[in-house]
């Protein structure tokens, strides 16, 4: 009896239209490089902290999971006046992005704004042509 792993039930086929299968599901590619990434959650700037402070006491340790499952039971027990230096932290960053999104907007607004009389004059002389014809068309 022939065994399939995982990981070949996994794979992807090709679509039928010859284009290529993306396994990444989210942020459109149209996002440039000066785009603001977004700021991190309160709980993942407790675990940058939390990391360091863990390694420390158990240098031993090398797995992840263990990291992690240690700084989630650690948060979950935490009281609300103990998050709160991360949460201050986290709406302090999270408005800092607001700004930054705000000023990548009005930028990319403006260069739409920059191609659009380009496309627009283009076509107010094309259809400014059939408008002649139509007027000479009526006059006859």
């Amino acid at each position: 009896m022939t065994r399939v792993s995982a990981s070949s039930s996994r794979t992807l086929k090709p679509r039928k239209d010859g284009k290529s299968i993306s396994k990444k599901k989210g942020v459109a590619s149209s996002s440039g490089p000066a785009r603001p990434k977004r700021p991190p959650i309160a709980f993942l700037l407790f675990m940058e902290d939390f990391r360091k402070s863990y390694k420390e006491e158990h240098p031993e340790n090398k797995s992840v999971s263990a990291v992690a499952k240690a700084g989630g039971e650690r948060w979950k027990s935490m009281s609300l006046a103990e998050k709160s230096p991360y949460i201050g932290k986290a709406v302090e960053r999270k408005v800092d992005y607001d700004k930054a999104m705000e000023s990548y907007n009005e930028n990319e607004n403006v260069k739409e704004d920059e191609a659009e009389p380009a496309a627009s004059s283009e076509k107010s002389t094309s259809e400014s042509t059939p408008e002649v014809e139509d007027d000479e068309e009526d006059s006859s």
